[in-house]
C-alpha cells in the first residue's frame, strides 16, 4: 500500500471538501476505502452516498427540505470523518510508523486485559497506578532513581501516550484532563506535556471535543500550560482551516473568547512567532537560489564593470522611505531593528536552530515525549551531573541559568546539558563560569524589565514551545510520521481563525507592515494590496506596494504604484524610485528626467547626483556624466571609487591622457578585474597592443573572469574601440595571441 499516495489523497479530499465538490470528493474516497480492510468502512460510505443521492434528487425535483441544510453540514462531517478513520485504518496496517507500532501495543494489551472500549476513567490501564499517585502528599518529593519515581515517570509516559494515541475522546479522556487540571498532584510540567498531546493527537485526527478540551486548558490559566494549549489550538485552526465553520462548537467558543484583549494579544503573539519560523531557513535559501542570481541578470554590464553601485555607501533609510519609520513607532516590540544577538533571539528569529541540529542524538531524544518537556531544575537529567566531578559543585547554578534564559529553547537546553557531561575538563569549568555570568545577567535584565511588558513570560514562553515544536517536525527521527506544520507560507492571516479572533483590517495591517520590516514582500504585498480599497488615498501605502513589487523585479507593476503615489504626495524618494525602475526597465531617457527632478528637489543629495550620472552613463552622454560625477568627487575626495566612472567616461570621450590620470590613481587601491580590462582598451587605443595583452590577461587570471565572460565583454567593447580609432582588422589577431598566451 502506497502511504504517500493515501496521505495526498487525503488532503486532496479535504481541500475539495472545502470547495464543496462533494462528488470528487466521494470519488477520492471510495478509491482510497479499496485499501482498507474494514467492512464497516465500506457500509458506512454507501449510506453517505445514498443520502447524497436523494438530498440531490429531492433538490433538482424542487421539493423544499427546511432542514436541507443542517442535513447537507452533517454529511460533509461524515465524509470528512469517514476520510480520516480510512486514513488511519492504513496507515495503521501498512507504514510500519513509530506512531502505530506503540499504539498497536497498547490495543494489545487492553484486549489481555478483557477491555475493548474504553468509556470511563475506570477502564484505563493505568488507572491503579492513576489512583496510587492521586492518593501521594504533594510533599513527597522522592528519589528519581526509587520504585516511586519510575512508577510515576511510566505513568507520565501512559497518560502521554494515550491522550496522543486516542482517536477520538470520549468520557474517559475528559475525566482525565479534568483530573490533571484540578487534582493539583501533576507538576506545571507533566500537563505541559500532556497538552501537547492531546495537540498532536488533534493533529493526526480531527474531533472538535480535542479543541475545546485545548480551551478549556488555556482557560485554567496555568503558566507554562497555556501557552501550549493555544499555540496547540492555533496550529490545529491554521491546519483544519477548511471544517472549523462546520463546528458552531468551536467558532462560538472562539469569538468567545474574542471579546477579552488578552485574548486577542495572546493570540497575535503566537501567530508572529509562528510566521517568524520561516525566518529560520527560508530567507538565506530564498536569498541564495532566487534573488542574487535575479540581481546578477538584471544588472547592466556597464555597472558591474564600472562597480557603479558601490562607489558611495547606501544612503542611510534610503531603501525604504523613512517617513515609514513614523508607523512603526507605535508597534515597537514588533519592527525595531534588533542589533544583538539577544534581543534577536527573543524576538523570535531561531539563531540556535544550526547549532544544536547535531546534539539530538542522546537517547534522550528517542523517547518520543521528552521532544516536548519543558526544562525544569529537578528533571532527572539534571540529577546526573550531580555525580561528576567538575559540574557537580555548580549544578545548582548550572540548572538555574538555564531554566531562566529565555534565549534557548527548552530541547536546546536538554542538549546542551547533555553535551555537558562529555567536554573536557576546562571547558566544564569555563561553561560554568559562563552560566555563572549568564544567571547575574538574567537577574539584573529582569530587574531592568520588570513591569514594562505585562505580555513577557506568555512571548518567551510561546517562543521556546514553538521553537521546540519547529526541532521536533525537523529533526526528530519520527518527523516523517507528521505533516510539517512549517512548510509553506504559514498563511496564518487567510485562515477563519485569524479572521475570528482579530479585528482583520487593523491586524492585516499590522502584519502587513510586519513582513515588510522583515523583507516578506510577497506576504507584504497580498496584504498590502487588501488594503487600497480602504485607504484609496494613503500614499504610503501606495509606496509600500510599489517597493515590494520593485524588490520582486516586477518594475512594471511597481512603476504603476509609485506613480500613484506621486500623485498623491510628491517627494524626493518616489521621484527617484520612478527612476531607479524606469532605469532597470532600460527606458534610459525617461529615467535620467525623473533623477534630475530628484536634484532639483534635493541638490545636496550626493546619492541622487550620482544615479543621475549614471543615467548619462546609460544613454552614452559622456560630458554629461562626467559634470555629475565630478560633484561627487568635489564632495568625496578619498573617495577611490568614484574615479572609475571618471576614467571610464574620459576613455570613451577619447580623452586618453586624462584617463591615464584617473586610472593611475585609481591603482593607488585595488584595481578590479574590469578595471584591467579598461585599462587594456586604454593601451590599445594608444597604440600599446603588448602592454594591452597583457592587462587582458591580468584580468583573466585574476579569477573573477573566465575566458568566456572575458570574450563577451570584448564583444560587447568593440564598437567603442572601433569608434576610438582601433584598427578592426588588429582584434581577432590581437585575441587569438591572448589566448596562446593563457593557455
Amino acid at each position: 500500500m502506497d502511504v504517500a499516495k493515501v496521505n495526498q489523497q487525503h488532503k486532496r479530499l479535504c481541500s475539495l471538501v472545502s470547495e464543496k465538490r462533494i462528488k470528487q470528493s466521494l470519488d477520492i474516497l471510495a478509491d482510497m476505502i479499496t485499501g482498507s480492510s474494514t467492512g464497516d468502512l465500506h457500509d458506512e460510505y454507501d449510506n453517505i452516498v445514498m443520502t447524497y443521492r436523494n438530498m440531490l434528487t429531492y433538490t433538482i425535483e424542487g421539493i423544499k427540505d427546511p432542514e436541507r441544510n443542517k442535513i447537507y453540514i452533517k454529511l460533509i462531517q461524515s465524509i470528512l470523518g469517514l476520510s480520516d478513520r480510512v486514513r488511519q485504518d492504513i496507515l495503521s496496517h501498512y507504514s510500519g510508523w513509530n506512531t502505530y507500532w506503540v499504539k498497536q501495543q497498547a490495543e494489545k494489551e487492553m484486549k489481555l486485559s478483557g477491555k475493548t472500549i474504553i468509556e470511563t476513567v475506570d477502564d484505563l490501564m493505568f488507572k491503579s497506578e492513576l489512583d496510587e499517585w492521586l492518593k501521594l502528599s504533594n510533599e513527597i518529593n522522592p528519589d528519581p532513581e526509587s520504585v516511586i519515581s519510575r512508577k510515576h515517570r511510566q505513568l507520565i509516559r501512559n497518560i502521554f501516550n494515550h491522550l496522543w494515541l486516542t482517536d477520538y475522546y470520549g468520557d474517559a479522556e475528559n475525566s482525565l484532563i479534568s483530573i490533571i487540571l484540578k487534582s493539583g498532584k501533576f507538576r506545571w510540567y507533566e500537563a505541559s506535556i500532556f497538552t501537547t498531546a492531546v495537540t498532536l493527537s488533534s493533529l493526526r485526527t480531527w474531533q472538535s471535543e480535542k479543541l475545546l478540551l485545548l480551551i478549556n486548558i488555556y482557560e485554567a490559566k496555568q503558566e507554562q500550560v497555556m501557552e501550549r494549549a493555544l499555540s496547540g489550538l492555533i496550529l490545529n485552526l491554521h491546519h483544519y482551516n477548511g471544517r472549523i465553520l462546520l463546528y458552531p462548537e468551536i467558532t462560538e467558543s472562539i469569538q468567545r473568547m474574542s471579546k477579552e484583549n488578552k485574548f486577542m494579544e495572546h493570540c497575535r503573539i503566537i501567530v508572529l512567532q509562528t510566521i517568524r519560523s520561516r525566518e529560520t531557513e527560508k530567507l538565506s535559501k530564498k536569498l541564495q537560489d532566487e534573488i542574487l542570481p535575479q540581481v546578477a541578470k538584471l544588472k547592466p554590464r556597464i555597472e558591474e564593470k564600472l562597480d557603479l553601485d558601490n562607489i558611495l555607501p547606501k544612503e542611510k533609510n534610503e531603501e525604504k522611505n523613512p517617513d515609514w519609520a513614523e508607523m512603526f513607532s507605535d508597534s515597537e516590540e514588533i519592527f525595531k531593528t534588533m542589533e544583538e544577538l539577544t534581543k534577536l533571539q527573543m524576538e523570535g528569529a531561531d539563531v540556535y536552530m544550526s547549532a544544536f541540529a547535531n546534539m539530538k542524538h542522546f537517547d534522550f531524544f528517542k523517547d518520543f515525549q521528552n521532544w516536548f518537556v519543558p526544562f525544569y531544575p529537578d528533571h532527572e537529567i539534571v540529577n546526573e551531573i550531580y555525580h561528576d566531578e567538575i559540574l557537580g559543585p555548580g549544578t545548582n547554578e548550572l540548572s538555574e541559568a538555564l531554566s531562566k534564559t529565555p534565549f534557548i529553547c527548552n530541547s536546546d537546553k536538554y542538549s546542551l546539558l547533555l553535551n555537558l557531561k562529555y567536554l573536557p575538563s576546562a571547558q566544564k569549568s569555563m561553561m560554568l563560569k559562563v552560566f555563572r555570568m549568564e544567571l547575574e545577567g538574567l537577574r539584573q535584565l529582569n530587574e531592568d524589565d520588570s513591569g514594562t511588558d505585562p505580555y513577557k513570560s506568555f512571548r518567551t514562553n510561546v517562543t521556546q514551545y514553538l521553537q521546540d515544536i519547529y526541532r521536533f517536525f525537523k529533526l526528530s527521527p519520527y518527523k516523517k510520521e507528521f505533516e510539517d506544520l512549517f512548510i509553506g507560507k504559514l498563511d496564518i492571516y487567510n485562515s477563519e481563525f485569524f479572521r475570528m479572533t482579530c479585528n482583520a483590517n487593523e491586524a492585516e495591517a499590522g502584519l502587513a507592515d510586519y513582513f515588510f520590516s522583515k523583507n516578506f514582500y510577497d506576504d507584504a504585498l497580498y496584504l498590502f494590496l487588501k488594503q487600497v480599497s480602504e485607504k484609496p488615498s494613503d500614499a504610503q501605502l501606495y509606496e509600500k506596494i510599489g517597493y515590494c513589487h520593485q524588490q520582486n523585479n516586477n518594475y512594471e507593476e511597481a512603476l504603476k504604484f509609485y506613480r500613484r503615489a506621486e500623485l498623491i504626495d510628491r517627494k524626493g524618494w518616489t521621484i527617484k524610485k520612478l527612476g531607479l525602475c524606469l532605469r532597470r526597465l532600460g527606458k534610459n531617457e525617461e529615467a535620467l528626467e525623473y533623477y534630475l527632478q530628484a536634484c532639483d528637489m534635493e541638490p545636496e543629495n550626493i546619492h541622487t547626483v550620482i544615479m543621475t550620472a549614471h543615467c548619462y552613463l546609460d544613454l552614452k552622454n559622456y560630458e554629461q556624466a562626467l559634470k555629475f560625477y565630478f560633484r561627487v568627487e568635489y564632495n568625496e575626495p578619498d573617495n577611490l571609487k568614484i574615479l572609475r566612472p571618471i576614467a571610464f567616461c574620459y576613455f570613451a570621450l577619447g580623452r586618453f591622457e586624462d584617463s591615464e590620470k584617473y586610472y593611475d590613481r585609481l591603482s593607488a587601491g585595488k584595481l578590479t578585474d574590469h578595471d584591467l580590462i579598461n585599462k587594456g582598451h586604454l593601451s590599445l587605443c594608444q597604440g600599446n597592443k603588448k602592454e594591452a595583452v597583457d592587462y587582458y590577461r591580468q584580468s583573466i587570471i585574476g579569477g573573477e573572469i573566465s575566458k568566456e565572460k572575458f570574450m563577451a565583454i570584448f564583444s560587447e567593447d568593440k564598437t567603442l574601440l572601433l569608434s576610438l580609432g582601433v584598427n578592426s582588422d588588429d582584434l581577432p589577431i590581437l585575441l587569438d595571441y591572448l589566448l596562446f598566451i593563457i593557455g
